[in-house]
């Protein structure tokens, strides 16, 4: 409960803390390549069970765009793990064998924007709640796993912060995807 409490304290302060770095001009590919990495690993390294296929598509067109690195990486972290969770969740429920977790990223560049896709073939949202996931302090994690502050902070640097927009497709049982779209300017 401690270090739970202590975990919730430290996202609380993140959330109100505001803007954490300076914004420079940044390779997103690369940076969702670094952390797609340390999310994998960073599972790997407390479950040596834990496997999935990661797909990756990357527009290799992509200029630098203008973001703060560590508060972008952060939203890519968060949302690179929760996929990671959903579909090992998913395998670890499901009877047959022949279920393979597998997590999508993918960059595409607009004219006037980035669009990032994180997604997974899990559990899905169930539709009732899709409309509470971006509240702070609300999980669907067993006790103990989850604040609620990951979602909620992830919105708040994508729109507040980068004036971009985060949006979530789902189907339950199926999959989700997280969207973010990024102005180049």
């Amino acid at each position: 409960h401690g270090k739970r409490a202590d975990s919730i304290v430290k996202g609380m302060l993140l959330h109100s803390r505001g803007t954490s770095g300076e914004k420079t001009l940044t390779d997103i590919n690369d940076l969702l390549d670094q952390y797609v990495n340390l999310a994998y690993h960073g599972m790997r390294a407390q479950n040596k069970e834990f496997n999935i296929t990661i797909e990756k598509n990357y527009d290799e067109t992509l200029e630098k765009i203008s973001v703060v690195p560590q508060d972008i990486s952060r939203v890519f972290l968060n949302l690179v793990n929760n996929a990671c969770y959903a579909a090992y969740d998913k395998k670890k429920r499901k009877s047959e064998n022949n279920f393979s977790p597998t997590l999508r990223v993918s960059t595409k560049k607009y004219n006037e924007k980035v669009e990032i896709k994180i997604g997974d073939n899990g559990n899905g949202i169930p539709a009732d709640i899709l409309d509470k996931i971006f509240q702070p302090f609300f999980t669907t994690k067993p006790s103990g796993e989850g604040t609620g502050l990951g979602l909620s902070l992830s919105y708040d640097i994508i729109t507040k912060m980068h004036g971009g927009e985060l949006k979530v497709e789902s189907e339950e049982s199926k999959y989700t995807e997280f969207i973010i779209s990024l102005p180049k300017v």
